[in-house]
């Protein structure tokens, strides 16, 4: 058998030469902090959500969009910010983005009602959209073989590590109590970091003007945007509004408007255009089995981190720094495997995968079981979040790696906008889909914490742990099979 892991060493066959760069450590460092910075900044909410409910007397509805609004725009924009990075040159995009990123940050620390809050963090991810797809194709252009095999491991852990991290970063800002400002330092820290890279990135990012003949495929986007905000708001405000029926209208006309825009993408592409998502970028040989684990991997991830944080303040009581700190195991874990999962050298990405899905499965149904009865779970919930930490990093890093690797440098936009816009999406429909499963059979969160909504949210959250577990495993299944066919057609 052909060792995948050991093929993804090789830097893959490029038709464009990649960018030089002065100082490639520093280039690296700068983006992806920024990196880091904008998918934090996508989970710190979590934590928050009962310190905004009790402040800014936020419904259900109105804490998810909280949470979706950002995700929901860095989805929607993500394919268009990576295709304006090949037109206008990254560097600049991302610098950009960065601004309208910090800016809305600031902003965001500063509302006072939870439209505004909603409206702000929908901007705030439409600059981390224009900023995040230049990370990869900056790394791409600059850096080959060895040493970029060692910067996409930097940056899987980033990836996803980050979403960890903002669970503990979060809950430390608000057990604080900076200058009684409750929630809202966990935007307002964006705000220096923001202005720090903005200045490091004017100095040392490479220059650039994009590249000829790439276009912005204005009939896809016109399409693809309503389609995601069609799939994504009923699923976020169904459950609150009882499942009208223009949820069921949207959620057709998303399947309407996803086909008309894969029917608009495949006549760009014969009349020579360029379309946001080619078809060339799913066509090479695993890649689109790859990119269905990473949408189960991340959509798990987002529905765990939503339902546990809401237990652990709305339903034990835990204050915001302890139940960051469970996530503890889980981020030191999933930075652990994320940075040295490639010295399995005997395991391909794909049987790594699978076995990193088992895991997850594992620690979620571990979780679901420690939780059931409304106990705290003593320590035993953080052997079991550490688990599931584990098993996310091994499924979720060898498959971005095997994607990002097994794409040509000229492609490399087209599919660093495809993977992230994916990511982000499987986010919010996390959020949307377990959040609403545990919402429902958690009922209303409480003015104050404990009392018979412990036992209920105990539940809910077992249920929704248990069903992250199934979704684990069929992103098991999958991989396995598509392990079973790159087997076959090495032999």
């Amino acid at each position: 058998m052909t060792d995948i892991s050991t093929r993804a060493q090789a830097p893959p066959a490029a038709t464009a030469a990649p960018a030089a760069a002065a100082r490639p450590g520093v280039l690296l460092a700068i983006v992806l902090l920024g990196q880091f910075m904008a998918v934090m900044d996508a989970a710190i909410v979590n934590v928050a959500v009962p310190s905004i409910h009790a402040s800014l007397q936020a419904t259900g509805a109105g804490l998810q969009l909280v949470i979706a609004a950002y995700t929901i725009a860095y989805a929607v924009l993500l394919v268009t910010g990576a295709r304006l990075g090949d037109i206008l040159g990254h560097r600049r995009l991302f610098q950009a983005g960065l601004t309208v990123f910090t800016l809305a940050s600031l902003g965001c620390g500063l509302a006072g009602t939870t439209g505004v809050l909603i409206g702000l963090r929908f901007i705030q991810g439409a600059g981390a959209a224009a900023m995040i797809p230049q990370v990869l194709s900056l790394i791409q252009r600059t850096f080959q073989g060895t040493a970029r095999a060692r910067a996409m491991r930097r940056y899987s852990a980033v990836l996803a590590g980050a979403t960890v991290a903002g669970q503990v970063v979060g809950g430390m800002l608000i057990s604080l109590h900076l200058t009684g400002a409750s929630w809202r330092p966990v935007f307002l820290v964006n705000v220096p970091i923001g202005a720090a890279l903005l200045a490091a990135g004017g100095r040392y990012l490479p220059h650039g003007r994009g590249e000829p003949g790439r276009r912005l495929d204005l009939p896809g986007l016109a399409l693809l945007t309503p389609a995601v905000l069609a799939l994504v708001l009923p699923l976020v405000l169904g459950q609150p509004e009882h499942w009208p029926g223009w949820g069921w209208l949207l959620l057709a006309g998303s399947a309407v408007l996803l086909a008309g825009f894969a029917l608009a993408e495949r006549r760009a592409a014969a009349a020579g255009g360029s379309p946001l998502i080619p078809g060339r970028v799913l066509n090479h040989p695993g890649i689109a089995a790859a990119i269905a684990g990473l949408f189960a991997a991340m959509t798990g991830l987002g529905g765990f981190f939503f339902a546990l944080a809401l237990h652990l303040q709305g339903g034990i009581g835990d204050s915001a720094l302890r139940a960051g700190l469970t996530f503890v195991p889980a981020a030191a874990a999933f930075a652990l495997v994320s940075l040295n999962w490639q010295r399995l050298s005997r395991l391909s990405h794909h049987q790594l995968a699978v076995l990193g899905f088992l895991a997850e499965a594992a620690g979620m149904l571990w979780l679901a079981l420690l939780l059931r009865g409304g106990g705290t779970g003593g320590v035993a919930i953080y052997l079991a979040s550490g688990l599931t930490g584990a098993g996310m990093a091994a499924a979720f890093s060898p498959l971005m790696t095997f994607v990002l690797q097994r794409v040509p440098v000229a492609q490399a936009s087209d599919a660093t906008g495809v993977v992230v816009t994916v990511n982000q999406l499987a986010l919010v429909v996390g959020v949307a889909t377990f959040g609403t499963l545990y919402l429902n059979l958690a009922g209303s969160l409480p003015a104050h914490p404990g009392g018979a909504f412990r036992h209920a949210s105990a539940h809910a959250d077992a249920a929704t742990f248990a069903a992250v577990a199934v979704l684990a495993a069929a992103g098991a299944a999958v991989t396995a099979w598509q392990w079973r066919r790159e087997r076959r057609a090495a032999s």
